[in-house]
Order: C-alpha cells, then sequence, then structure tokens
C-alpha cells in the first residue's frame, strides 16, 4: 500500500517547510497536512512558501485540512461553528487552489465542538450547509470532502463511524452533494470503541482515506495493542485503493523504522 507522511503531527523537530524534504529523504513520494497556517486566509506569500515546500521536495500532496482553528488550543474545526462559518467559508477557495495547483484532491473539514450557548440542532444544521459548501468548493478540481470521527475531543460530537455517516448522508439528501466521504482513522475509531473490523467489512470500499496511529498512546504501529497491518490489509481485500496517512507521534529516532518489518 502506498503510504503519504503527515507532515503536520511527524518531523515536528523540524520547520514545518522543511518537512516535505524530510519526508522524500525518508523515502517516501507523498504527504499531506494539517491546516498548516496560522490564519484562515493566509497571504499569497505564505501560500507560496507552501507550495514550493512541496513541489521542491518532489513529493505529491494527498491530503490538506480546511482551517479548524487553533488546534493546540483545542479547536477542532469551524464546520459547526456559528461565530466562524464566515472564516471557514473564506477559507474555501484557499483551500481549493492550493489543491487545484498540487494535485490535491483530498480535504479534511474537521466538524468542530459543541459550543455554549448554541444548540446542537443550530449546530448540525449550520454543518450540513458549510459541507455542502465545501464539496461543491472541490468539486471543480474533482475533490473529496473528507469527514472524520475524532478521540480526545470531549466535545466533538462525531465519535464512530455511523455519527459521519449519518451527516454524510443528510448533506447528499438535502443538497444532493455525492464527493464527501468517510475518513477512517483507525486510531479514533478504536479509541471511541467502534466496531473497527466490523467498520472495515461494511464501508472499506467507501473509505474515502485512512489513517492510522496506534494505541494506547497514538505512537507508531507496534507500539500499542491494535492490529494495524491486519485492518489494513483486510481494507485492501474489500476494496480500498487509496493511500495510508501515517498520523501518530513517535520519539523514535527513526519515526519509519516500523515499516522495515512490513
Amino acid at each position: 500500500m502506498p503510504y503519504t507522511v503527515n507532515c503536520s503531527i511527524l518531523l515536528t523537530e523540524l520547520p514545518m517547510l522543511q518537512r516535505p524534504a524530510a519526508a522524500k529523504a525518508a523515502g517516501f513520494d507523498a504527504v499531506e497536512f494539517w491546516w498548516p497556517f496560522a490564519a484562515a486566509v493566509p497571504t499569497d506569500t505564505e501560500i507560496a512558501d507552501f507550495e514550493n515546500a512541496i513541489t521542491d521536495a518532489d513529493v505529491r500532496l494527498t491530503g490538506l485540512n480546511f482551517a479548524a482553528g487553533d488546534m493546540p488550543a483545542g479547536d477542532r474545526g469551524l464546520v459547526s461553528w456559528p461565530a466562524r462559518s464566515n472564516e471557514f467559508r473564506d477559507n474555501l477557495a484557499v483551500t481549493a487552489g492550493i489543491g487545484e495547483r498540487l494535485g490535491c484532491l483530498s480535504f479534511n473539514a474537521l466538524y468542530g465542538n459543541r459550543i455554549d450557548g448554541v444548540t446542537a440542532e443550530e449546530q448540525d444544521d449550520l454543518a450540513v450547509e458549510n459541507l455542502s459548501l465545501a464539496a461543491q468548493a472541490v468539486a471543480p478540481i474533482g475533490g473529496t470532502v473528507l469527514l472524520e470521527p475524532v478521540s480526545g475531543a470531549p466535545r466533538y460530537p462525531l465519535r464512530t463511524a455511523a455519527d459521519v455517516l449519518a451527516v454524510i448522508n443528510r448533506v447528499s439528501a438535502q443538497s444532493g452533494d455525492t464527493n464527501i466521504k468517510l475518513l477512517a482513522d483507525l486510531y479514533h475509531l478504536a479509541v471511541n470503541g467502534d466496531d473497527v473490523e466490523a467498520v472495515i467489512a461494511e464501508l472499506a470500499h467507501q473509505f474515502g482515506h485512512i489513517q492510522i496511529a496506534d494505541a494506547p498512546g497514538r505512537g507508531e504501529p507496534g507500539t500499542g495493542t491494535l492490529p494495524i497491518r491486519e485492518w489494513l490489509a483486510r481494507s485492501h481485500d474489500l476494496g480500498y485503493q487509496g493511500a495510508i496517512g501515517l498520523e501518530y507521534k513517535t520519539a523514535a529516532a527513526n519515526p519509519f523504522a516500523w515499516l522495515e518489518a512490513v
């Protein structure tokens, strides 16, 4: 299976713009990023510097998050956040533009935490609108919006594959958009108690993307107890043909040593 290095969580000992070249030096041809800018609408220079870091490293950008707020501070997306909805919408053209120029077709939209003073119904209605707008923004370049369950964020409402599929189906029913798919982060699913084997058996052929980390600890495969290799093989056998996102934390001198045993 092809692997893509998430340069927002790996190779963090290096400045952000040096990580694509480091991934290439480690033997990878593809990288993915969370939103790599402080602002939802960065400057033209910031965008050019990021794009040049990808092209100069001779790697493909296979995945990019839409702006998701201040992740280190606990934000987990703007999709369902009324006070920041316009910020998310302003980000759509920027993200799609980067995707078009770099050939990236997968865009992760973090749903957002529940917000005090706003009903869940209001947030969910807004999320459906914004996900439809995101799907329409990337459709002209053949792009797909990804939606994922998340662990470790108590106020994030999408915890299982079923939670995500319910939102995707609602968007499709209301707006007709079909380019929104489940991001099967096997770590998040497992930590949240979902039946990962059942999810793979039922949905592997529909996965928009797979990301991996072991549990407990969110380390590289082999540091925890999850049967990651078996899950990946099963997903492939059942029709998943995409890349595998390496989205784990590690203190190892060689963060990719586990792959040598594959």
